[in-house]
């Protein structure tokens, strides 16, 4: 079945309150670690990569993915759950309630500095951002010399009608389409924004029927379709850093955890999730080996 890409923390309640109930006859016991993941494509392979990496290491390994956010958080709070990968943007916002705007690093340090209170350590911040971007068709924004949002808003300022695709809450939240162009002091104008779900963005943009789509930046139809994400030069997206996040006591338990996880999480870009969620969603190949091939591929199992 294909799982595509999601915002995450966007669907914060993916799972019923029954499930948790089963979840705590499964409470981690001291010498197993058991690995959590949310239910989309992106956090399936992580645990599943995560799992395996842990389990070459000669950890006992359980794993437990396809959870939704708020049940997962609880669940390692509740110590159900030694670790799993949280966004940086998720915990800030809809776990901490944080709605002033921070740069990458203040968001990063501020959840690490939050969830520490409540025994939960964050350890070094991947590369990959799971926020949202603006994206182009690769050749037509080579053409167009647009690289950048502040390039996109030169063009549209400089007399160009370049048409978007947005879905319809971005297009209507307070901190959404309306007050990025304020950031960036550019407008498509009204008619030149087509509202759509999120997943029909993509083939939008990949057919030609918009010029610009609002996606996920770390979708795997981004390299499937051949298309560029735009850097956001203003820094306007919050950030969604994939971050392993641990219970502390896992962590007093198993020291070595930290090294190992941060040499994993070293290895995470957007590029890198991108090709590995195009792997599973468009060439349908499975999760686990997915994880396995990209372990091998970097000496680690």
């Amino acid at each position: 079945m294909m799982m595509q890409n999601a915002r995450p923390g966007s669907a914060i309640a993916g799972m019923a309150a029954g499930s948790l109930l089963a979840l705590a006859a499964t409470t981690a016991s001291a010498e197993e670690i058991v690995v959590g993941g949310k239910n989309f494509t992106e956090q399936q392979i992580l645990t599943a990569m995560t799992a395996q990496y842990l389990d070459h290491l000669g950890y006992d390994v359980d794993s437990n993915a396809g959870m939704g956010s708020a049940v997962l958080r609880q669940a390692q709070e509740n110590g159900q759950i030694d670790l799993y990968w949280e966004y940086t943007g998720t915990s800030l916002i809809n776990y901490n309630d944080i709605t002033e705007t921070l740069t990458p690093e203040e968001t990063y340090e501020r959840v690490r500095d939050l969830d520490s209170e409540i025994g939960l350590v964050w350890l070094d911040p991947s590369e990959a951002n799971n926020t949202y971007a603006f994206a182009m068709r690769a050749d037509d924004a080579a053409e167009r010399g647009i690289a950048t949002i502040s390039d996109l808003a030169d063009a549209i300022n400089g007399g160009e009608t370049l048409t978007l695709a947005s879905n319809a809450e971005f297009y209507a939240r307070d901190d959404g389409l309306r007050p990025l162009q304020a950031a960036y002091d550019f407008e498509f104008g009204r008619p030149n924004v087509s509202r759509m779900d999120s997943g029909l963005t993509y083939p939008a943009v990949r057919d030609a029927q918009v010029d610009v789509a609002l996606v996920f930046a770390t979708d795997g139809r981004i390299p499937a379709f051949d298309l560029t994400v735009l850097e956001d030069d203003r820094s306007y997206f919050p950030a969604y850093a994939l971050t392993p996040v641990i219970r502390a006591e896992t962590l007093e338990a198993h020291p070595d955890l930290a090294d190992q996880l941060n040499a994993l999480s070293a290895l995470l870009d957007d590029a890198t999730m991108a090709a590995l969620n195009a792997t599973v969603d468009v060439e349908r190949v499975s999760i686990e080996q997915v994880a396995e091939d990209f372990l091998t591929g970097n000496d680690l199992i």
